[in-house]
């Protein structure tokens, strides 16, 4: 879920990377609108695209595809490490500034989607909190003891900020249809595949209901606006981190396909655009 930082495990465990995606707001703002972090961005997904380099958008993102599918003209504004905040104000990267997201939406918008809300919970904390605790206790379940009901409260804290966003969508876009794009699986089932996905086994049902718990609220406020949700979680079950290359939608530490560590590979990508291209023919 949208690493924004670099993450270092150890010698047990590799570093983690949480990297920056997308580009600078485009003028037009007509046609298809995409905004959000990393997991819309698709860092290290060759090729890369648009400017601020710092975003590290690819140019087979799934708002790319989405694009080519229907023959919409795209302007991708997301960016890895966004949070809701960045919606509405610049967001500095390592190499240059992206305008905040809203700015591209104009009245003559059609189409926005929207994937956000990771960052904000701090999924890059909690990841590297559990890896490192993983090290010492690969059967028990640090991770949970350590955090408990916190990452339920902060999503519920995600929740109204979120809500914000949509609003600012409706208010800039008010004849767009509206697509809130989920996160697609990240953990697998008991047993894992410790060391090479370093989540403590007591741990794996921990992390899998922090994320299920973020897709929930963001469906929750999908509706609450009218807009459509897409649900990528479901399914991923085998496609997950430690799913084997080919079938894996999203990679783990040890990577198998260019991307970013923990964020979806180009087939993660052409399996959001797929159920993306779904949602707008339902």
């Amino acid at each position: 879920m949208l690493l924004k930082k670099a993450l270092g495990l150890g010698a047990a465990v590799a570093a983690v990377l949480a990297l920056g995606a997308p580009a600078q707001a485009a003028p037009s703002g007509g046609g298809y609108v995409a905004l959000g972090d990393s997991f819309t961005a698709g860092p290290l997904i060759p090729n890369p695209a648009g400017r601020p380099a710092g975003c590290m958008r690819s140019d087979h993102n799934y708002p790319s595809l989405v694009a080519a599918r229907i023959g919409a003209r795209l302007t991708d504004v997301s960016c890895s490490g966004a949070e809701t905040t960045d919606m509405t104000a610049p967001q500095r990267t390592s190499l240059g500034v992206n305008p905040p997201q809203l700015n591209a939406l104009t009245r003559r918008t059609r189409l926005v989607s929207l994937g956000i809300g990771g960052n904000d919970l701090g999924f890059s904390e909690i990841t590297v909190a559990c890896g490192l605790a993983s090290v010492t206790d690969p059967l028990g379940a640090p991770c949970t003891a350590r955090f408990g009901d916190r990452i339920a409260r902060r999503v519920d804290a995600v929740a109204p900020k979120v809500a914000a966003v949509l609003a600012g969508i409706r208010r800039r876009a008010p004849r767009a249809r509206v697509l809130v794009v989920g996160y697609l699986r990240l953990v697998p089932g008991a047993p894992g595949c410790w060391p090479a996905v370093p989540i403590a086994r007591g741990d794996l049902a921990f992390l899998d209901g922090a994320e299920r718990r973020l897709n929930r609220m963001l469906a929750e406020q999908a509706r609450a606006v009218g807009a459509t949700f897409v649900d990528t979680y479901r399914g991923g079950l085998g496609h997950d981190m430690c799913a084997r290359p080919g079938r894996k939608w999203v990679e783990g530490i040890v990577l198998t396909s260019p991307a970013a560590p923990v964020h979806p590979n180009q087939a993660g990508m052409r399996e959001v655009a797929r159920r993306v291209t779904a949602a707008l023919d339902a």
